[in-house]
């Protein structure tokens, strides 16, 4: 990479090529092309596990040590600037998983830093399944894209009519307010 200073254009299409060079270069196990992509400081974390790796070649080795059969696909790089995200999907020993990588360039356009979120995936909340299907989903909101990958979440039983008894307490004074009581009466001292 040349030693010019870089213009904001020029960054962001650095940085939106080194990303899928990075990526593309992993996915080839072509670790002295992955190494080049990396700032000699680059500071590598993984929040979740509380991981952090310095340096290129600590970097390079934490990647071509990974343990299974593994590949990965790219599935989309956002950049702005000096920063980029990316969004990979990954099979590990016929498991798929997602990640989701923050990253800025250095001054020459190589990785600075790289930040990476492994989501874990779970069931969805019962209280979250409110709607079944995009035309379900209020106007305001809309919805992003209909998932047919799942059937429709059951319907949510109907709210409680009857609010839930409070334990019984003897009245204690609010300062300002008077007593209070659990049937609902009250009195000012």
């Amino acid at each position: 990479m040349d030693a010019r200073p870089h213009t904001e254009g020029e960054l962001m299409a650095d940085i939106a090529a080194t990303v899928e060079t990075y990526w593309a270069t992993a996915q080839a196990r072509d670790w002295r092309a992955f190494g080049a992509t990396l700032a000699d400081d680059v500071r590598y974390e993984l929040p979740q596990t509380r991981e952090r790796v310095l340096g290129r070649d600590g970097v390079v080795r934490f990647n071509a040590e990974h343990v299974g059969e593994w590949s990965l696909e790219v599935e989309r790089v956002i950049t702005d600037g000096d920063q980029a995200v990316s969004w990979v999907s990954f099979s590990v020993d016929e498991e798929e998983t997602q990640a989701i990588s923050f990253f800025t360039a250095s001054a020459d356009g190589r990785i600075q830093t790289i930040t990476d979120f492994w989501p874990a995936s779970y069931e969805p909340r019962v209280s979250a399944n409110i709607w079944s299907s995009a035309s379900e989903f209020p106007p305001d909101i809309g919805c992003p894209m209909p998932d047919t990958r799942y059937p429709p979440a059951p319907p949510a039983p109907p709210p409680s009519l009857h609010p839930v008894p409070l334990p019984s307490r003897s009245p204690r004074p609010l300062p300002g307010l008077g007593y209070f009581s659990s049937t609902g009466s009250s009195s000012t001292p």
